[in-house]
């Protein structure tokens, strides 16, 4: 399946190139329990077997889009096409079926459940040691030292990232969409982080989508989309969206710094 992708500085115009797309968003619109607007007709297309980061000023809609995508939120309209499948109407249960998962900012903690029940729930299947290991070894951890500990308030930021990432790998998913997984953890941490990414653009099987303010996760991106006032001001790859987005004005007008597109 072949179909356009936006590629643009301003969102009036677009060069546009043919690409695989694994999802479309088509006039997207959201509003909060309270009627504020966040998403005004969005539409976007994602590339497959690409990183794609999403980026903007705080409040522009890029965790809305995220959470809508997974399926955690119920747009008020528009639709959402998967691999040329309609999955507007399914929940967050129906689409983690069709291949799309979700890693939240703050990772959920599980009393009781060890990293091992964790991986395995997430795989479907009963693992042996030697494939735990393979997975947490993606995540720079050590299977022995984890598999049995309980996914609770012992693991630190880090720790509990890592072990989210080890079971968002289990899954096989398609779609994999991070929410600023930068939140919460330490400097130290976060460069694991980022080597983690790289690692998994390499061996990419299926489309990885991370929101994310931070440069060095931009830097690692195929392509790059910007989201603000509930809109995607521009999307294109990497290389040409980082030279925008470090121009003085930005693309909504004001420093990126600024508007804390770049930290």
């Amino acid at each position: 399946m072949h179909s356009k992708t936006k590629v643009n500085s301003s969102p009036e115009q677009y060069n546009e190139k043919d690409d695989e797309q694994v999802l479309r968003l088509e006039n997207i619109y959201w509003d909060t329990p309270s009627g504020g607007n966040v998403l005004n007709g969005l539409d976007l297309e994602i590339p497959d077997g690409k990183l794609v980061v999403i980026t903007g000023p705080n409040g522009g809609g890029k965790t809305t889009l995220a959470k809508i995508i997974a399926g955690i939120y119920t747009q008020k309209s528009g639709r959402i096409m998967l691999d040329g499948e309609d999955i507007t109407e399914l929940d967050i249960t129906q689409r983690a079926e069709k291949g799309i998962s979700f890693a939240f900012q703050q990772p959920v903690r599980f009393k009781g459940i060890t990293v091992r029940k964790l991986i395995e729930l997430a795989s479907g299947n009963t693992m042996s040691e030697h494939e735990l290991c393979e997975i947490l070894s993606k995540v720079g951890l050590c299977a022995r030292e984890y598999i049995n500990r309980e996914v609770d308030s012992t693991l630190s930021g880090g720790e509990i990232k890592r072990i989210e990432i080890a079971s968002v790998l289990a899954r096989h998913t398609n779609v994999t969409v991070f929410d600023e997984p930068e939140a919460g953890i330490d400097l130290w941490s976060f460069s694991n982080l980022i080597n983690v990414f790289q690692e998994m653009r390499k061996n990419l099987k299926g489309t990885l989508i991370i929101i994310s303010h931070q440069e060095r996760i931009l830097e690692i991106a195929d392509e790059i989309a910007v989201v603000a006032d509930g809109r995607i001001k521009a999307m294109g790859k990497a290389d040409e969206m980082m030279k925008i987005l470090m121009n003085s004005n930005g693309i909504t007008g004001v420093c990126s710094k600024q508007e804390g597109l770049l930290k």
